[in-house]
This record gives structure tokens, C-alpha cells and sequence, in this order.
């Protein structure tokens, strides 16, 4: 890629974070920007088999931006990772265009076997902060998942999932359905909860009179 795909790449980070008033700003001062840069060079040093210089290559940037994307990962246009400290990104990953991921985020492998163990990740994913995605698994484009949640299973496209275990809490079959993190990502937590009050509230109402007393 040439300087003016790179500023390009800039121009869209800026217009898809609120925080940055430029894309000069995100040039200057956005590690997640300085580790994909930074990423891209590492991996053409690991693709002509000098993998040595492309790991020394990949550890410094980790230093500098709290990033840690191996060599060996594949990663498409326009990736966005938002205040990026913490992320991991394993060897045989495969990431798409327009992926936005934040802080925290694992993209991580289950198995010490040398084959294709870690995450594919389609086009126009969202990831969560402090998400997990672990394992030979694809995401669907058009993808979203919340904070904190621990996928180890296939994602369809166009769907939300959150929790531990991950599970799909909503599908959209629109052309387009990845937006940011909205308020449409549900609670399972509090649903969880307000389920449990009902079923409490039913109990105590079912019960004899005396027989709570007791």
C-alpha cells in the first residue's frame, strides 16, 4: 500500500470515531493506526520467509502500541482498532474489510497443533471491548459482539452475540446490519435477574400462607 491508501485509511478512522478531529490526529496519535502500519510490515518480512526480523519487527510495535498482531495474521482493509491497548491478534487469523475491534479483544487459538487455529473474521465485524473469539471459527460479516463475551463457536452473519458462552441474542438478514454498539445489544445479565424475580414472586404467591414462615 502507498502513502495515499495509507492517509486514506486515516481519513476512515476518523470518520468512524468522534473522538478524532482529523485524520491527521489519528497519523500522529492513534496506536491501533501505528500497529496495522506497523503489522503490514512485519508481514512482508514473515511472507518472504525472514521470520526472525518479522517477530522483532511485530515485538517492537507491541511495545509502542500495546498491540499484539502476529506476522503470520492476515488482515484486510480499513481495520479500526479503537484505543487498542490489549489487543491480540494469533497467527492464523483472517480478518476482513471494515472490521472496527476495542481494546481488550482476543483473537485467539484453542489448539499447540500447527495448522489453522485461530479465528476468520468477515467484513464489517464489531467486536467488543475485552471480547474473546477463540478457536478455528468464522464470524459472518455483518457481525456483532459485545463486551466481554467468549465466542468458541461459528457466527452467523448479520447477528449480535454476547455472553459466556457466546450466543446469538438477534440476526438481521438486512444487506448492511453492522452499525456501532448500540442500545439494541440486550442484557442477559438483568433479563437473567428479572426472570429469576418472577419465578420468586410466582413461588411465594403459589406457597401456604405459613409454610415461608417456617
Amino acid at each position: 500500500m502507498g502513502v495515499r491508501a495509507w492517509w486514506q485509511e486515516a481519513v476512515v478512522v476518523a470518520e468512524r470515531d468522534p473522538a478524532a478531529s482529523g485524520p491527521l490526529e489519528v497519523v500522529l496519535f492513534y496506536p491501533g493506526m501505528h500497529a496495522l502500519w506497523g503489522h503490514r510490515v512485519a508481514a512482508a518480512f514473515y511472507r518472504r520467509g525472514h521470520r526472525l526480523v518479522a517477530r522483532g519487527v511485530a515485538s517492537w510495535v507491541r511495545r509502542r502500541t500495546g498491540v499484539d498482531i502476529h506476522p503470520g495474521a492476515r488482515i484486510g482493509k480499513r481495520l479500526f482498532i479503537d484505543h487498542a491497548t490489549g489487543v491480540v491478534i494469533g497467527e492464523t487469523c483472517v480478518i476482513g474489510d471494515d472490521v472496527t475491534i476495542y481494546q481488550g479483544v482476543t483473537l485467539g487459538g484453542t489448539k499447540l497443533a500447527n495448522e489453522k487455529r485461530h479465528p476468520t473474521i468477515g467484513d464489517r465485524v464489531v467486536i467488543g471491548a475485552g471480547a474473546k473469539v477463540l478457536g478455528n471459527i468464522t464470524v459472518g460479516s455483518d457481525s456483532r459482539i459485545g463486551a466481554n463475551a467468549v465466542v468458541v463457536s461459528d457466527v452467523p452473519a448479520c447477528s449480535v452475540v454476547v455472553g459466556i458462552p457466546a450466543r446469538v441474542v438477534k440476526r438481521d438478514n438486512s444487506e448492511f446490519c453492522a452499525a456501532e454498539m448500540g442500545e439494541d445489544v440486550p442484557d442477559l445479565l438483568g433479563q437473567e435477574v428479572a426472570d429469576l424475580e418472577k419465578r420468586m414472586q410466582r413461588v411465594e404467591k403459589a406457597a401456604p400462607p405459613n409454610s415461608l414462615a417456617e
